[in-house]
């Protein structure tokens, strides 16, 4: 199989990775003994005589084809929709490809890398690396106020190397506070860390929830220790074991990567994530399963069975019943890309499911359009307040809380999910609906 070599975690392979799996190549990894291991493998002949610099991610393929430098290994990998179907869209692709190098990597290697114990704390190249953070953030989000993706309708090459080299701001850095008022950017990264293919590859990617700080500790066992003056053997038997010791140290000291090639540490130490809390955990357990009714509306006919089931089990101390409404019609245009902005959504709060369910309906036609929803959440407050990673839409909504015994809930709850009846609230015919469950 065609292969790339790199070590675990290593961000600028993923870009070839996630490229692969939206075009369906054939592609072998190979991050672990006995495979390759970096360091070692990268520093044979045999290595260098196909990549003279020695530098992951490589590429092979199954004639002898060898590429190094990870944008190239992408483009390679990618098929057309990803490159750019036209002169102009590929120039864009490579216009962000080229972005992300010059702009992006900088900075955030200058403010991430000392957070990871890797790099000397420099308080002046920190702060000059957080205002061109802010300075690319403003770019992106001005870019992305009327697009879903980078170039073109659908995921690029330029969204792939334009995220992969993100992600280290995004887990490490931006907190909720710094990353907020950019809220188009904040939208298409969650969008396209979402998307089955960029998970396949870089799995549930965590949000940064507080700003990680230079620890000087950690930058000070990161660092290759000195070695310790020799000490005078004592003659005889005994001295044998303290010199086998030393030679055994020797020996392992050699198989140590030099510092500045031991980029593993670096992204292993990005990786390695707390565990996250059940944001309900604080709820005393509900009579209501809502995998329960979803089964019903999945499976059962929605007026006959379904509702029947959900009114007889719905637990009014347990959970609670919302309107939504999006609060900007006038910016909706064509109807897919009104659908888009949900799907968009639903996507970013994947993991919110369990414990909720939601019919969201676009009504209306191009041009002249709105957007509204009846959710069902468990507690009795809005969910999104509970997790960062939820926060990033529903402040675009308008939220109103149903009472469950009122005839307007009633009626609401019937019509939303079984997307038909009068509507008469909303005054716009139905278009197509969205089920978040």
């Amino acid at each position: 199989l065609p292969t790339l070599y790199t070590y675990p975690e290593n961000w600028r392979a993923f870009k070839a990775q996630i490229a692969a799996q939206y075009s369906g190549a054939r592609l072998k990894v190979a991050s672990s003994p006995p495979a390759f291991t970096f360091g070692q493998t990268n520093r044979t002949p045999g290595f260098i005589s196909n990549f003279p610099l020695g530098k992951v991610p490589a590429f092979q393929g199954d004639d002898g084809f060898c590429l190094f430098e990870s944008n190239a290994i992408a483009h390679y990998l990618s098929n057309d929709a990803l490159r750019g179907a036209t002169p102009q869209a590929a120039s864009q692709v490579l216009q962000w490809v080229s972005f992300a190098d010059s702009e992006i990597i900088p900075p955030a290697s200058a403010w991430v890398f000392p957070t990871l114990g890797i790099m000397q704390f420099n308080k002046q190249a920190t702060e000059q690396a957080k205002e061109d953070v802010k300075r690319v953030l403003t770019v992106l989000n001005q870019h992305l106020n009327t697009r879903t993706f980078l170039v073109g309708e659908r995921v690029s090459l330029a969204d792939i190397s334009v995220v992969c080299s993100m992600l280290w701001l995004y887990k490490q850095v931006l907190e909720p506070s710094f990353r907020q008022p950019y809220t188009n950017v904040n939208r298409w990264f969650v969008t396209c860390v979402n998307q089955p293919q960029f998970k396949a590859v870089l799995g549930e990617v965590k949000l940064c929830e507080k700003m990680a700080q230079f620890d000087a500790k950690k930058f000070a066992e990161m660092q290759p220790k000195k070695e310790a003056p020799p000490k005078k053997e004592k003659a005889g038997k005994e001295s044998a074991k303290p010199q086998e010791k030393k030679e055994k140290e020797k020996k392992k000291e050699e198989k140590k990567p030099a510092p500045e090639e031991d980029m593993d540490d670096c992204d292993a130490a990005l990786a390695a994530e707390p565990k996250s809390k059940d944001p309900f955990a604080h709820l005393p357990k509900s009579p209501f399963v809502m995998d329960e009714f979803k089964r019903k509306y999945s499976n059962e006919d929605t007026l006959k069975v379904a509702l029947p089931h959900f009114w007889e089990h719905f637990d009014r101390e347990g959970y609670s019943i919302w309107f939504s409404q999006y609060k900007f019609p006038e910016e909706l245009t064509l109807t897919f890309k009104s659908c888009n902005l949900i799907t968009g959504m639903f996507q970013r709060l994947d993991k919110l499911r369990k414990n909720a369910f939601a019919s969201v309906i676009l009504f209306g036609t191009n041009n002249d359009s709105v957007i509204s929803g009846i959710w069902v959440f468990r507690g009795q407050e809005l969910a999104f307040p509970l997790s960062p990673d939820w926060q990033i839409d529903y402040e675009s909504y308008d939220w109103r809380k149903l009472d469950p015994d009122s005839e307007e809930c009633k009626t609401m709850v019937k019509e939303y999910f079984a997307w038909e009846g009068d509507f008469k609230h909303v005054g716009k015919a139905f278009n197509q609906g969205k089920i978040f469950k």
